[in-house]
């Protein structure tokens, strides 16, 4: 007879503890629910967005998934996204992940999920930099546009999983938080250079790995010469580069269906050409070694992000937190359980 498992609350502060220090494993976890997606022992419906007529810029967006493999998870991540907070000081992100139990469905777990998300942003940018040069010597220059949590958790995540790089060069539109994310790469003990520029253009022609994580609406860089160095792109925030500059690149992405929507960058290259023949492949393409990559082209990689990535990181945060003891449980969550009563 199945039993109601209990139900508890895991706070951001376990969350990071938990995650911190594990990066390497982190991005293996995720690299095995990316096989497990290749293989299609996964269920990741489109994401489901909430919109606000009086507030356009911003919006929240519930991501459900079921995982299945050695994870056996399913949940949902209801995260939102209001770059206005960033004026006030508060994180344009938040977010809270419910893991349900994959026998009963009852929700056994909530957690606080703005860092498992950025975690696996980070952990699949790392990986897909990782593998998209193997067999390639990896860049020694990096640059950063758009200087916010994502930003520093990738950089974070290609510090501690062997990357190290001569320079690190940094644009955003908003020169204060260029010099704040600078301040931070420098004090994390960089022995390189950091430089600030004040133009996008030389910021994306200085580096061969270029990370976009902005919240742009819609495509600002336009100009294919910028690439014509041809850069490993982790396009994260996906709406960064214009068509031109997709169709004439190598492009990766995590999921086709997924990434192909609600005008991204290759969305809007689809809609340009008819087609989607300009996808050389997925993550896991890659990673099983299905499609090469070219070096006479700039390499985009485009992640929509996938919600069975969030289950993946936060199953392993409730299992470790739960051996740890570091779990709120909240007795008598489900009340009510008896039929006739």
């Amino acid at each position: 007879m199945s039993t109601v498992p209990p139900f508890s609350v895991v706070s951001g502060a376990t969350v990071h503890d938990v995650l911190a220090g594990h990066e390497q494993d982190i991005v293996d976890l995720v690299a095995r629910a990316y096989t497990a997606h290749g293989r299609q022992q996964t269920v990741n419906p489109p994401s489901y967005f909430l919109r606000f007529p009086d507030r356009p810029d911003s919006r929240i967006i519930a991501l459900p998934a079921s995982l299945g493999a050695e994870f056996a998870v399913d949940g949902i991540k209801w995260i939102s996204s209001f770059p206005a907070n960033i004026a006030s000081g508060l994180p344009r992100a938040s977010a809270v992940l419910i893991l349900n139990d994959h026998e009963t469905g009852y929700p056994f777990a909530c957690l606080e999920s703005s860092i498992i998300s950025a975690t696996r942003t980070a952990a699949s940018a790392a990986l897909a930099a990782d593998r998209l040069h193997d067999g390639r010597e990896r860049p020694r220059r990096v640059t950063f546009v758009g200087t916010g949590l994502i930003a520093r958790y990738i950089h974070q995540y290609l510090s501690r999983t062997g990357w190290d790089f001569d320079t690190v060069t940094v644009y955003d539109h908003a020169p204060e938080y260029a010099r704040g994310f600078a301040d931070y790469v420098s004090g994390t003990g960089h022995g390189g250079t950091v430089n600030v520029l004040d133009d996008a253009e030389t910021a994306v022609r200085a580096s061969e790995l270029v990370v976009f994580a902005t919240t742009a609406a819609e495509p600002h860089i336009k100009d294919v010469d910028w690439f014509a160095h041809n850069p490993t792109v982790l396009h994260i925030s996906l709406r960064d580069l214009s068509p031109e500059i997709i169709l004439s690149a190598t492009n990766i992405v995590d999921d086709i269906e997924h990434c192909l929507k609600a005008q991204t960058s290759p969305h809007l290259a689809e809609q340009a050409t008819g087609d989607r023949s300009f996808i050389d492949g997925t993550l896991y393409d890659v990673l099983e070694g299905k499609t090469e990559i070219r070096g006479d082209r700039p390499v985009v990689f485009s992640p929509f992000g996938l919600g069975v990535l969030d289950l993946a990181v936060g199953a392993h945060v409730y299992s470790e937190a739960t051996r740890r003891g570091l779990v709120t449980p909240v007795p008598g969550f489900f009340h009510d359980l008896n039929r006739y009563a």
